[in-house]
């Protein structure tokens, strides 16, 4: 099973952008689907982007509604990292931002999963 960290949040204003990095130990990180999720304060936490693996070298990216054309989230197998790259960033983006890794792709963002401790995004406006 992976361990997860993840690291890049910081305080930005309104259209910046930031990178944000999860890096995961374990061998078969390539075989793990990984999403992204937030949590604002006083709000549940939510979805914001995943990559899949089907198989091969083949993965593919989706991402909440609220953040298409704006996230782009890609991974690098050899570092064993995922970036969620922010660009347009708005001040309700603000949240704690965690990477979730799982096998199974469809229980991402499950609590079953692996989780990193989070990573705090804060947009002003």
């Amino acid at each position: 099973q992976v361990q997860l960290v993840e690291s890049g949040g910081g305080l930005v204003q309104a259209g910046g952008s930031l990178r944000l990095s999860c890096a995961a130990s374990g061998r078969t990180f390539s075989m793990y689907h990984m999403g992204w999720f937030r949590q604002a304060p006083g709000k549940e936490r939510e979805f914001v982007a995943q990559i899949t693996w089907s198989g091969g070298s083949v993965y593919y990216a989706s991402y909440a509604d609220s953040v298409k054309g704006r996230f782009t989230l890609s991974r690098d197998n050899a570092m064993s990292t995922v970036y969620l790259q922010m660009n347009s960033l708005k001040p309700e983006d603000t949240a704690v931002y965690y990477c979730n890794a799982n096998r199974d792709s469809r229980l991402l963002g499950s609590p079953g999963g692996t989780w990193g401790q989070g990573t705090q995004v804060t947009v002003s406006s």
